[in-house]
């Protein structure tokens, strides 16, 4: 576990994040102009990552959390449970998931699955990072900040056995 900065080699710099995020931003305005947004946050990582993306968009919009739990039961079937929900009405409404880091594409899948069941008028997933290497689930994120290799980052949300969220730099663990 990283318990300090000396056991991480920097990766993505707080100035670099920005720009994606203002990227990522201007492509959302660009494609939704005029519409309003439901945001729906994947906690616990996303929380940095939609905070600063929400306050770039200048576009009506809500927020709104979901919590995910993926384990791995004694069949070895892996399997992914809401232990929060959103509370936003979507149907007819113009969603956006937002991941902080799209790697196996399990839990994603799922709720990509279960708010299309809700109707909205469309559904995309935006991703600061995606680890296509890693996944196990065909699923493309529609907006990328950034694809990234396939190591493990903490900083800017992402963690270590909850350390390291707080960074405001992205960092690889070092082997």
């Amino acid at each position: 576990m990283a318990q300090n900065k000396e056991h991480l080699i920097p990766y993505l710099t707080k100035e670099e994040i920005e720009d994606l995020v203002a990227g990522l931003a201007e492509e959302i305005e660009s494609d939704y102009q005029g519409k309003e947004l439901i945001l729906i946050c994947v906690l616990k990582g996303s929380i940095l990552f939609i905070s600063d993306l929400m306050r770039k968009i200048n576009l009506s919009q809500k927020v709104d959390f979901v919590s995910l739990k993926t384990f791995v039961n004694d069949e070895g079937n892996t399997i992914t449970s809401i232990v929060k929900d959103i509370t936003t009405q979507i149907t007819g409404k113009h969603v956006l998931i937002i991941e902080e880091i799209i790697d196996a594409g399990r839990k994603l899948s799922f709720l990509k699955n279960r708010l299309l069941a809700s109707a909205p008028a469309s559904l995309k997933v935006v991703t600061l990072l995606d680890k296509p290497a890693r996944r196990v689930i065909n699923i493309k994120p529609d907006y990328v900040g950034k694809t990234i290799e396939d190591r493990y980052v903490v900083g800017y949300g992402l963690d270590d056995g909850e350390i390291g969220r707080n960074y405001g730099d992205i960092f690889f663990l070092k082997n």
